[in-house]
């Protein structure tokens, strides 16, 4: 994986500039998404047992966690004015495009159906509000580098795992995440809803990789725009 992560990398430093603010803005954003989380469990453990298994198995909560954690590992790295190590910039690639299927999944084919997340805040965090910011980090920050593609193969490793994860607990225990890979509702949608996620996890994640590659971060248009006008 390192090799392939250094056949698409840059020379030099990744730029550093305006990275207090940034840090500052990383934390306290995934401070809330964890709040969030914890939130949405003590709700549910207050009102029922609650399986950490079934919890925690929930592509939402994981990848939300995920990309928190890693908007936290980042925040971190930067306050102490640490070189990123290689493999972060092609980890938040990742989470980037699990919180943008998150978001699209959600609004597409779970918002109003029973059982979801009964806290309104937490769920408007989890499933919009942090997928759109998500987005905007890897668009706007300029603290990203150039990928290259087969950077895909590593994105699709996670969601890929965690459906056959699922798949085998709803053959063997019974338990299912979302109601759109229940194989009671037959295998052949199942198979067709994992093909759809999985075409959108590739083609967002091309998006990205493609995006570091010919798109310059928006902080750097900005900054050419007032040293322009300066």
């Amino acid at each position: 994986m390192t090799a392939a992560i250094r056949s698409g990398t840059n020379p030099g430093v990744l730029r550093l500039q305006n990275l207090p603010t940034r840090a500052v803005v990383r934390v306290t954003v995934a401070a809330v998404v964890l709040l969030a989380v914890l939130s949405t469990f003590l709700d549910t453990a207050s009102r029922t047992a609650v399986n950490p298994f079934n919890f925690f198995g929930f592509f939402t909560i994981q990848c939300n966690l995920l990309a928190a954690a890693v908007l936290l590992i980042v925040a971190v790295l930067h306050l102490r004015s640490v070189a990123e190590p290689e493999w972060v910039v092609p980890v938040r690639a990742a989470v980037t495009t699990y919180m943008f299927v998150v978001g699209v999944v959600y609004n597409l084919l779970l918002a109003g159906l029973p059982g979801g997340v009964d806290l309104a805040w937490s769920n408007w965090v989890m499933h919009v509000a942090f997928p759109i910011y998500a987005v905007l980090d890897w668009l706007v920050t300029a603290d990203r580098r150039r990928l290259s593609y087969r950077v895909l193969r590593l994105i699709l490793i996670y969601p890929l795992v965690w459906v056959v994860v699922v798949l085998v607990r709803g053959a063997t225990d019974g338990w299912v995440p979302y109601p759109f890979l229940d194989p009671a509702s037959g295998y052949a949608s199942v198979l067709l809803y994992v093909l759809l996620i999985a075409a959108t996890c590739t083609g967002f994640g091309a998006l990205l990789i493609l995006a570091s590659r010919h798109v310059a971060p928006l902080a750097d248009l900005f900054g050419r725009v007032r040293r322009g006008r300066s």
